[in-house]
């Protein structure tokens, strides 16, 4: 197929078709007011050495998480990567062109596809998993369409408890033009109706709770014939906390290992379930086989699934699988086995308790939680949240929390925090709230 760029008059068309008079009034649903203008302070007819010079200088603005304390939580974890994940990834056995349509010239992608999929399986306690989603909104969003197309006659989903709000903002717009409703509860005794799909539940919670009645959640699910949704955060806790063995189906993100912050972005979601519910279960599926002269062998399956054979019929939009994401996923916790996962998970709980310690003891500042895993809430008695973090960014290079409704921030601690990043923090906020 030849390619053709659309012309203005193209894009005018368009524009004209969904109601809007330039492309800006896109974005302007987004909320964000931080699109870049046409001034990128970058004179015209620079040489590339000349512009990569004022970049460089641009950047060096920045803070980075390499370089900076940082205790930011709520969904992004700053996590050790060891130099062989890089380089692993980057074999050639690995770097196919595109997708594995083609399992004769794709079988490395498709082995670690495999891999992926039955490492996620083990520590989720799950029969099925997908490769793979974009991020765990994502991966929430399409488990709760998942679950009304097994419930075929309900079309309530519920988000139940402290749900990270991207989480629930990305499952609301996937659901609004499917005429599902989506509705949050924060208590069990106010769940009644009987044409509820799903209820879902994040574990731990959007503040880091840990103590979960995921037992009480599915004697409800039960009740009222919805299936339970077990929402991951932070795979690293499933290396300390019990397996979510009460769910039908789990998701979230798996970012948190082999892969950097990367800004924000490209993440890693997944979906993990049990095999009856397979063919609704949206993304890649590799099965392993052999070949026609019995050597072991993999391959895609169950590829109806997928937009590229079924299209608007298809069973979920997302049909890019974040391969590379996944390969340095697998390939991290390859390293790490069953005994160094949950040797990573106590050492990232042990970091945070020693920093909640550390707060405790500066006047002015409350904890939120009585159980976390890696992240908890913080509170202020008498400064706002919001100038705290800004002083501790501008005078001290310290990333600190996540802010919250009600003067609070939700901080993080990992592997990566020293005990002198602790101290500096502790020293910098008895300055700070002293003032």
């Amino acid at each position: 197929m030849r390619y053709k760029c659309l012309s203005d008059h193209d894009r005018k068309s368009m524009m004209k078709e969904i109601g809007i008079k330039n492309v800006d009034e896109i974005y302007e649903q987004s909320g964000c007011n931080e699109l870049i203008s046409n001034d990128t302070q970058i004179e015209n007819h620079l040489s590339e050495m000349e512009v990569e010079k004022r970049l460089k200088s641009m950047a060096t603005k920045n803070l980075s998480a390499e370089t900076t304390p940082l205790f930011l939580g709520a969904g992004a974890y700053n996590h050790h990567i060891p130099a062989a994940v890089d380089a692993i990834i980057q074999r050639s056995e690995f770097l196919t062109s595109y997708t594995p349509y083609q399992p004769e010239i794709s079988q490395g992608t498709l082995q670690v596809i495999f891999e992926f999929q039955s490492m996620v399986s083990a520590i989720t306690w799950m029969e099925i998993t997908n490769a793979s989603m974009y991020d765990a909104s994502t991966s929430l969003a399409e488990s709760t369409l998942m679950s009304v197309r097994l419930k075929k006659k309900k079309n309530k989903v519920i988000l139940f408890g402290n749900m990270h709000p991207a989480y629930t903002e990305v499952t609301k717009t996937q659901c609004e033009n499917q005429k599902i409703s989506v509705d949050t509860y924060s208590n069990l005794d106010e769940i009644e109706w009987d044409d509820i799909a799903s209820i879902s539940v994040q574990y731990p919670d959007f503040h880091g709770h840990t103590n979960i009645n995921l037992n009480a959640i599915r004697k409800k699910c039960d009740e009222i014939g919805a299936l339970l949704i077990v929402v991951i955060n932070e795979v690293v806790a499933l290396g300390m906390l019990p397996e979510p063995k009460e769910a039908d189906i789990v998701c979230g993100s798996l970012s948190s290992l082999g892969n950097t912050l990367n800004f924000g972005g490209p993440g890693l979601g997944f979906i993990s379930t049990k095999k009856e519910f397979v063919r609704q279960m949206p993304g890649r599926l590799a099965w392993a086989t052999t070949d026609e002269e019995w050597r072991r062998a993999f391959a895609l399956t169950l590829n109806a699934r997928e937009q590229h054979i079924r299209r608007w019929k298809a069973t979920s939009n997302i049909c890019s699988n974040q391969w590379l994401c996944a390969t340095a996923f697998t390939v991290h916790i390859s390293m790490l086995g069953e005994k160094g996962f949950k040797k990573l998970a106590q050492l990232n709980h042990f970091t945070a308790v020693s920093l909640a310690k550390a707060l405790e003891e500066i006047p002015g500042i409350n904890l939120g939680n009585k159980d976390y895993f890696n992240e908890f809430v913080v509170q202020f008695d008498s400064h706002k949240a919001k100038e705290v973090q800004q002083i501790l960014l501008e005078k001290y290079n310290i990333i600190f929390g996540y802010e919250i409704e009600g003067n609070k921030l939700i901080v993080a601690a990992t592997e990566l925090n020293s005990p002198e990043d602790i101290k500096k923090l502790s020293n910098s906020l008895k300055e700070i709230l002293a003032s």
